[in-house]
């Protein structure tokens, strides 16, 4: 299980990331669109006084039950150690042990 403050800390990111999509989506299509260099540093500048944990880049996935950040496995959001439980107990559909 992770540390409850890392858990925190990623839902704190998550929210800002979409409180401020809207606002980093504008000003990246000015950036795109600025006639001069000045308007373009300008709308950078805007830009990078939005808080850094708004950034899409920053977030980390996570599985959904045991919060372990490596070893994610993205079609189902679960850890490899989970998933594999979950498998063995015939949780997930479509999901076999492989033999050859």
């Amino acid at each position: 299980m992770a540390k409850k403050s890392m858990l925190e800390r990623e839902k704190k990111r998550q929210y800002l990331v979409t409180k401020y999509s809207e606002k980093r989506l504008i000003l990246n299509k000015k950036i795109k669109t600025a006639k001069s260099l000045e308007q373009k540093l300008n709308f950078h500048r805007e830009l990078q006084n939005l808080p850094r944990n708004s950034s899409k880049v920053r977030l980390h996935n996570r599985c959904l039950i045991t919060g372990r950040p490596k070893g994610f496995f993205r079609d189902f959001g679960l850890s490899r150690h989970v998933l594999r439980e979950m498998a063995h107990e015939c949780l997930l559909p479509g999901v076999i042990k492989a033999s050859w």
